[in-house]
């Protein structure tokens, strides 16, 4: 009896394996991961060749956010919403690069069973000074039934989320993903362009010795936040201490660091950004979803971010996201020294 002598398993393998913890699905959750890994090689590529071609720099153009959107954000928009509405699974997007969600109206895709969001290229300041910069994207099982999909398609808690995950472009590019039965990472193989299992079955270490934040904004943060920094920097052996500060820059390769190494990565409200400054539905979510499938824990300093209903497709939230032990204590530091003026507020007034 023939028996192969490889024992690569890729993506597609993967997925098809797997297909069987989701009954309901009838392999549509399936060809929405393909479509979404098809965009991600296309992507891939460009990402590689970017210092070869005239995709750098800025596209003269600025998203909802008022950031201003580089060439290669569009190029990835594009490549994502090309490949989610060809597959026919997905009746619409909701994408940190449109003001508004995107719709899918041709036959095929109207009455898809699903909807994405999606952060197209996170990062992406780091681009012209090649650092690592990533892909997030959540999946959601809509809400209505029939017709077009419809914003409260997307304003879905982070825990009904079916599936998330992030594709991070670095010296190797590695597609992350969960679909509530635990995280998985694979990694993309140039010479046969299949994204194969690399890190099966990730957990976060419970304490980790990293913490990930942007230290220029020190004098901005919540005093809790100030107390727990400077306590990650004591010199405190017993409790593996001082910390090591690392900040890229970029939430995809700052929590895929955390994710294997065991740490806390950091985006506090401000003075300068009350609400906090990352997206909830898009960023937030799907990160929280990938902690704890991992064994990690993710909050804003307060209330579980899978626990947060949206109120906004662009709504902003505080982020802490990371190892268990390491968030916990962040939240014990915020509690302690609790400042009502800097504690995350939710309402239909204020989510942007």
């Amino acid at each position: 009896m023939y028996r192969p002598s490889r024992n690569l398993v890729t993506l597609g393998e993967f997925i098809i394996e797997r297909q069987a913890d989701f009954p309901y699905a009838k392999g549509e959750l399936s060809s929405l991961l393909s479509d979404i890994s098809i965009a991600a090689k296309i992507v891939n590529r460009e990402v590689n060749k970017a210092g070869l071609v005239n995709i750098l720099g800025e596209a003269g153009t600025d998203n909802i956010q008022g950031e201003s959107q580089k060439k290669l954000d569009v190029f990835a928009n594009e490549q994502f919403l090309a490949a989610l509405a060809s597959g026919g699974e997905c009746a619409g997007v909701a994408s940190e690069e449109n003001d508004d969600i995107i719709l899918f109206d041709n036959h095929s895709t109207v009455n898809g069973k699903y909807v994405v969001c999606m952060d197209p290229l996170d990062g992406s300041s780091n681009i012209d000074v090649n650092v690592s910069v990533g892909t997030i994207f959540s999946i959601y099982r809509r809400k209505t039934k029939n017709g077009p999909a419809t914003v409260e398609d997307f304003l879905q808690h982070g825990s009904d989320q079916v599936a998330a995950g992030y594709i991070v472009y670095g010296s190797s590019t590695m597609l992350v993903y969960t679909t509530g039965n635990g995280v998985n990472g694979f990694t993309l193989d140039p010479s046969i362009g299949e994204f194969c299992l690399s890190h099966p079955e990730m957990r976060i270490p419970k304490k980790g010795n990293i913490y990930s934040v942007n230290q220029g904004n020190f004098i901005h943060f919540p005093e809790g936040i100030k107390k727990y920094i400077k306590n990650c920097q004591a010199d405190d052996k017993a409790n593996n201490k001082p910390y090591t500060l690392r900040y890229i820059g970029s939430l995809v390769s700052d929590f895929h660091r955390n994710l294997i190494k065991g740490g806390i990565y950091i985006y506090p409200t401000t003075l300068n950004s009350p609400k906090g400054k990352l997206r909830l539905i898009y960023e937030a979510n799907p990160m929280a979803m990938i902690a704890e499938q991992a064994g990690g824990k993710a909050t804003d300093g307060y209330k579980d971010i899978l626990e947060i209903k949206p109120l906004d497709i662009h709504q902003r939230v505080p982020l802490y996201v990371g190892s268990e032990s390491m968030v916990n204590e962040s939240m014990k530091f915020l509690h302690e020294f609790s400042d009502e003026n800097m504690q995350p507020q939710y309402n239909a007034k204020s989510v942007n």
